[in-house]
């Protein structure tokens, strides 16, 4: 057996009203100047009112500051901004608040902050010391990437168009939280798209075969929480029961693929680069074909996943135990309305190079439970066309 690092270091604070605990704890992580990212779609919702309602002079009188431009996918240059004011501003942290587009990109302006004239397309190539950097604290809006409990950020760099997985110990929140009533406001289509990303991470980590049992437990009660919850929070927004458990399980499934992800991801992100799918979505609608790709070369694969969905499977043959998991899978997504295929979602045949280049360039594929090739990548996009 090889050695194995386990890490399960972030301070969450869960709870209905947790938002208006936030004063307190950047008081005590020395925060007096804070920069909030977000997006612009957020900064007129009653979940921004709610930031700024703790921030302000009724809350803990401190002087913040706001960059509101994140793009839906992240862009570098919305790094750079982002860094650029922390700096010019004197900012001595950073509020993520926002979907996984907005908490990646407060994530990586911290890096940057630090060393503002480091080439995020060289960062792997470059040493860097990344010890000092701001602290941050995670606040989502939205149930799906489960970045505020990464370690990661995904950014697309501008020399290469492509989306890229920034890595290090050092981007971790300092703290994390999770108020389901930030994510009421959130409509159906948005809560089911995130919510079938936060099933795709459950589901690839656990299949994922690098040996972490502790991640492999997070990921199926993971499961379990999402076939429960999603449904009812896609169907009543305001049930702060499912909105909660929706908001915990997918930050089990930011934890569990510290294991890392497999060939869905490495389909679904060149979808968002490319053809401007919502990350969730392109995962959602790659699902099922990816599911059936390994559980075809690896019988069995999915038993445990499908008894974490509800299914009795005790008495099944491993390939029947898959094929009910999957249509399991395939019902559930359909039900809210995450089903179709990729072009009616506007993606073209003429695309399917570029996607296929993209996709084997991804590295989620090399960690997937059976090996990939180029030519498997390309006919799984051929059958979600």
């Amino acid at each position: 057996m090889s050695l194995t690092t386990f890490a399960f270091p972030t301070r969450l604070l869960f709870g209905p009203g947790a938002i208006r605990e936030l004063p307190a704890h950047l008081d005590r992580l020395g925060i007096r100047r804070p920069l909030v990212v977000t997006d612009p779609g957020l900064i007129e919702t009653e979940a921004f009112r709610a930031l700024t309602a703790v921030l302000g002079p009724a809350g803990c009188n401190q002087q913040w500051f706001l960059f509101g431009q994140v793009h839906p996918n992240p862009v570098e240059d919305d790094v750079r901004l982002a860094a650029r004011l922390l700096r010019e501003s004197g900012g001595d942290g950073v509020i993520a608040f926002g979907g996984g587009s907005a908490l990646d990109a407060g994530k990586a302006a911290r890096l940057l902050a630090r060393r503002p004239d480091f080439p995020l397309a060289r960062f792997y190539e470059q040493e860097a010391d990344w010890s000092d950097l701001v602290p941050l604290v995670a606040i989502p809006t939205t149930a799906g990437t489960g970045s505020e409990v990464g370690r990661s950020s995904v950014i697309t760099l501008e020399a290469t168009r492509r989306k890229a997985v920034l890595f290090h110990p050092e981007l971790l929140a300092r703290l994390v939280i999770l108020d389901p009533e930030l994510t009421v406001e959130l409509p159906p289509r948005l809560t089911a798209a995130t919510g079938a990303d936060a099933l795709t991470h459950c589901i690839e980590s656990f299949t994922c075969p690098v040996f972490h049992p502790m991640c492999d437990g997070i990921a199926l009660e993971g499961i379990r929480l999402i076939v429960d919850a999603l449904p009812r929070a896609f169907r009543h927004g305001r049930d702060l029961e499912a909105r909660g458990h929706m908001l915990v399980a997918a930050a089990m499934g930011g934890v569990a693929f510290q294991k890392d992800l497999g060939v869905v991801h490495s389909l679904a992100h060149p979808l968002s680069t490319l053809g401007g799918l919502h990350h969730g979505l392109a995962n959602a609608l790659c699902l099922v074909a990816g599911m059936k790709f390994c559980a075809a070369r690896r019988p069995g694969l999915y038993r445990r996943v499908g008894g974490a969905c509800g299914l009795e499977l005790g008495d099944c043959t491993e390939a029947e135990a898959d094929r009910r998991t999957i249509e399991f899978v395939q019902r559930f997504l359909a039900d809210l309305g995450l089903s179709g295929r990729l072009r009616e979602h506007g993606v073209r045949p003429d695309q399917l190079d570029a996607l296929t280049e993209q996709a084997w360039e991804d590295p989620c594929h090399r960690t997937n439970a059976v090996p990939v090739t180029r030519e498997d990548l390309r006919a799984l996009y051929l059958e979600v066309l």
